[in-house]
């Protein structure tokens, strides 16, 4: 691949181009903020946005979605959104919870019997296993206290080269790696096994119910394991820094297999496979910081999102994460392994989108992120409680 670090001349010619009228009038701040981070060439392009909980209140995009090709970003870019993924499974996960056919304190295996069996191997280094102090719970898969490894040995080149069934009976055939409860052990497999419990108990495959209960009650038409020819055509190119670290790089998403379009070869994966947009990702946000509702459209029960927007994980943890979402500080949100990143701050009642493609950054480009929060708070500042 090609390091693409092109000619001071050129680069201010191609950002007025791509960073030129800001895509949402309304929010020039925004973009100001942002658009030194393009212009020094330690980010590629990013769309963010600022929502409350009636309306998107700001939105803009600057940079580049293909910088060898000369592409604008564009508000409506298709990105990655990896761990992005994980509230959205937890979501559909606790819609069963409100209808009694899941109940998060149960076994595992009441659901997925295969798991009756799972043990400990407490030593990685010695071939001695043993029965677990206590059954996995389905509290364990959303919280990452179920002891499973990140994946399965099966789950090679890709993580998503395996229907949802098959890898998660790749799970309970693989040693746990602590006792479930004992410790936090950030994983795909925990949410994957949520995935496939949400099969089990609806009678349809996830990414249907997912269609069917969240995404179509939500609008959110953009949201996909695999992007149609027309939305491949709007997803941002990956970026990682150069060997030197400057400059930026094209990069394939190595967790994945190409062509992402097609559904024969690639299954869904619940822990990080999904791809969707700024707006999309607005409108979950909007619905869990509304207490499960959008638009007259009630999706979850505000008791189902107090309980994954509160911390779960014991005291005793340094990790706070309620099910399926990272919860401290202001709020509660959850970023992707390319710098995706949903943020809800509730007593400010604020949504924060930030989507970008980069597999790490040059310079400051990490910082984007922290300007485009300090400028939307600024812009839009909460009203005061």
């Amino acid at each position: 691949m090609m390091l693409l670090r092109p000619l001071a001349a050129v680069v201010a010619a191609l950002l007025v181009a791509a960073v030129g009228p800001a895509a949402d009038p309304a929010a020039p701040e925004l973009a100001a903020a942002v658009r030194p981070y393009v212009e020094r060439e330690a980010l590629a392009g990013a769309v963010f946005l600022v929502a409350d909980k009636e309306r998107v209140l700001g939105r803009d995009a600057v940079g580049f979605a293909d910088i060898a090709g000369r592409a604008p970003m564009s508000p409506d870019a298709l990105f990655w959104i990896a761990s992005m993924s994980k509230p959205i499974t937890a979501a559909a996960l606790m819609i069963l919870v409100d209808e009694g056919k899941v109940k998060l304190d149960d076994p595992v295996s009441a659901y997925l019997p295969e798991f009756a069996g799972v043990r400990v191997q407490p030593d990685k280094a010695k071939a001695e296993f043993r029965a677990p102090a206590r059954a996995m719970t389905v509290r364990d898969l959303l919280r990452h206290t179920s002891g499973m490894p990140f994946a399965s040995a099966a789950e090679s080149p890709t993580l998503d080269g395996l229907p949802l069934k098959d890898a998660v009976a790749s799970y309970a055939k693989t040693p746990l790696h602590s006792d479930p409860g004992a410790k936090y052990l950030y994983a795909n497999t925990g949410i994957n096994t949520a995935g496939r419990i949400i099969e089990v108990t609806s009678g349809m495959s996830y990414e249907a119910f997912l269609d069917a209960r969240l995404f179509g009650p939500l609008g959110m038409t953009d949201t996909t394991f695999w992007p149609t020819d027309a939305q491949a055509k709007r997803l941002a190119t990956g970026y990682r820094p150069g060997e030197d670290k400057k400059g930026l790089v094209a990069t394939k998403v190595a967790q994945l297999r190409y062509p992402l379009t097609d559904r024969a070869t690639r299954h869904p994966m619940p822990g990080g496979g999904l791809f969707s947009t700024t707006d999309d990702m607005a409108k979950f946000g909007r619905m869990v910081l509304n207490g499960g509702e959008l638009g007259g459209k009630r999706v979850l029960s505000a008791a189902a999102v107090k309980e994954m927007t509160t911390r779960q994980t014991p005291a005793e943890m340094k990790e706070s994460y309620g099910l399926g979402w990272a919860v401290g500080g202001d709020g509660y949100g959850h970023g992707g392994a390319w710098a995706t990143n949903l943020w809800v701050n509730p007593s400010a009642g604020r949504v924060y989108v930030w989507m970008v493609q980069h597999n790490g950054f040059p310079a400051d480009g990490g910082q984007a992120q922290g300007a485009f929060r300090r400028a939307a708070d600024a812009k839009y500042p909460p009203a005061k409680r």
